[in-house]
């Protein structure tokens, strides 16, 4: 039997799938459940990583997929 180890990005997953379920205060395991982990030469990478978002401050921070909330931020920060 092939054994497979956790590659960082799949830690990080892991590990932002565990803050995601603290912040929302929900179950993590369905989380989990849906990661579809993929073998490569440096170990298991998750191919759907969980995006979480929050407030900090009352500011909404975004990813960078999302180009009209980078731009509220831009217009945000000059004033």
């Amino acid at each position: 039997m092939k054994s497979f180890n956790l590659s960082d990005q799949a830690l990080g997953a892991v590990m932002m799938a565990l803050q995601k379920s603290l912040m929302e205060q929900s179950d993590i395991v369905p989380t989990l459940k849906n990661m579809d982990f993929v073998p490569t030469e440096e170990g298991l990478v998750v191919s759907n990583p969980p995006l979480v978002k929050f407030q900090s401050d009352g500011m909404v921070l975004f990813d960078d997929v999302d180009e009209e909330a980078n731009s509220l931020v831009d217009d945000t920060a000059s004033e």
